[in-house]
């Protein structure tokens, strides 16, 4: 805990943000830091609550109150040590969690939690900046050989933990960056990609090796990586996006929103991507259909291309403005959030389905063919959506992108090759408990992230990466002193 009566002496504050007719003139982070004075008494409000829910609340059980009270003391040292024992990436965690922990804290009952997630991004930032933070190289090496294909935020930190227990660790990218949806599907004002470079400069030194441009299952065959390595995780991520079959779906200018926000990430990054494979909004009417943070990057580099219009569609009812706590709290509620892309400008309608796209006779996109719906409960407590007869209407639009979620994993090339089991929503099976945690159906070859548990955040993604780490571990040498 902090201080034992902060939380009454000082008021909650956060990290700003710059000018939004500012920060659409470029694609850098914009969030304004608090100083160390401020931070100390942020961490001072955290209050000895009993049971600190924001433990059950973080999927990678950060130890909040510990740190919360290092940094209220000054004890900055300490307090990246404290972080570190449970997330290996606190810097992607501190910038896109949407931090369910804070939702979770005791005096978010009155809408005012200690700001958990600034007080993490400063921890790692200043341990940084202070060269705390160098490679964990392991004493003695065990001889075996570990195979990691896809290096999102799961994949990296299976590596790190996996190359500290002294194991030979190859990461394999079929992009040609490592990062994952990390490096091409946020956007560089979310996540400067610099970021990830300097954590993968640590990774190298403790003896990871990372091998870009190499799709396995096209590239390489799935097979050859069971013969050349004791164990082989699989965490490629949950890339299947659901699609949106209606007529005028074949038009040009609708867009997967990934195909959308990589091109662009790719660009920003200083690839070289021909005028006809780059995807602009650049004057134009863009039709965002999903509510999620995806939708909320297309809306942000939209406005950054020099989109005319940005419109979002949501096919769910618009939440609350604020949750009734006695039945949330301290679970993450449904309610009314606004991101910094929206702010920076579009406009938001719910409860509308997309019946067809249409064209301008040459080809491409010039509206979109919309109808209002309702949602209705039956006295079982199913939702059930109805349209709402008569209320066709159509949004202009030259650019669309589809941002409606992943289903699943691509089954086709490595998955299909190994022939491992899937669940009945199409994802890799495997348990995360017991003898056969995070193992498929193939001996020797494991499964986390989201292409186990499905579409999820990157928090997630960090606490199933560790955790089958630790499961890796224990198969290869029968015991393990990694952490779960």
């Amino acid at each position: 805990m902090g201080k034992p009566t902060g939380f009454m002496e000082f008021s909650r504050q956060d990290r700003s943000y710059a000018p939004a007719s500012d920060r659409v003139t470029h694609y850098k982070e914009f969030v304004i830091p608090l100083d160390q004075e401020t931070l100390g008494r942020q961490g001072a409000r955290c209050m000895d609550c009993g049971i600190p829910f924001c433990h059950s609340g973080c999927p990678v059980n950060n130890i909040i109150p510990d740190w919360n009270d290092l940094i209220y003391r000054g004890d900055w040292r300490s307090a990246i040590e404290v972080l570190h024992s449970t997330n290996n990436f606190p810097e992607f965690t501190g910038r896109i969690c949407p931090a369910p922990c804070e939702a979770a804290c005791t005096l978010n009952i009155d809408d005012a939690p200690v700001t958990i997630k600034t007080i993490e991004y400063s921890i790692i930032e200043r341990a940084w900046e202070e060269g705390w933070i160098r490679p964990q190289i392991a004493r003695h090496k065990t001889g075996k050989r570990v195979a990691i294909v896809g290096s999102g935020p799961s994949g990296m930190a299976c590596a790190q933990q996996l190359a500290r227990a002294g194991h030979t660790v190859v990461v394999f990218e079929k992009q040609n960056r490592i990062g994952g949806l990390l490096r091409y599907g946020i956007p560089d004002f979310k996540l400067d990609k610099q970021i990830i470079d300097r954590r993968m400069t640590q990774m190298r030194a403790e003896g990871v090796e990372f091998r870009v441009s190499t799709h396995i299952g096209v590239d390489i065959p799935a097979d050859r990586l069971l013969r050349d390595h004791d164990a082989l995780v699989l965490t490629g991520g949950s890339e299947a996006a659901r699609d949106l079959e209606v007529p005028g779906r074949d038009l040009k200018g609708v867009h997967y929103a990934m195909d959308f926000l990589r091109t662009s990430s790719r660009r920003v990054q200083g690839d070289d991507i021909p005028e006809d494979a780059f995807i602009s909004a650049a004057g134009k009417r863009v039709l965002v259909i999903g509510g999620g943070d995806t939708g909320s990057d297309c809306i942000g580099t939209s406005n950054r291309h020099g989109a005319k219009s940005v419109t979002q569609i949501e096919i769910l009812p618009r939440p609350p403005e604020k949750e009734d706590k006695e039945i949330t709290w301290p679970d993450w509620p449904n309610k009314m959030r606004t991101s910094s892309s929206q702010e920076e400008g579009c406009e938001r309608m719910w409860e509308i389905a997309t019946k067809a796209f249409l064209g301008d006779g040459q080809g491409n996109v010039r509206a979109a063919q919309c109808i209002k719906v309702e949602w209705s409960k039956d006295d079982k407590g199913r939702w059930s959506m109805s349209e709402v007869a008569g209320s066709e209407f159509e949004i202009p639009c030259d650019l669309v992108t589809l941002a409606m979620g992943f289903l699943h994993p691509v089954h086709e090339g490595l998955l299909k090759q190994l022939g491992v089991e899937l669940d009945g929503r199409g994802n890799v099976r495997g348990g995360t408990e017991g003898d056969n945690a995070y193992r498929t159906s193939i001996d020797g070859v494991f499964a986390a992230g989201d292409m186990r548990r499905g579409q999820s955040l990157v928090v997630w993604a960090i606490r199933e990466g560790r955790q089958c780490a630790h499961a890796v571990d224990l198969y290869l040498m029968g015991e393990t002193n990694l952490p779960r």
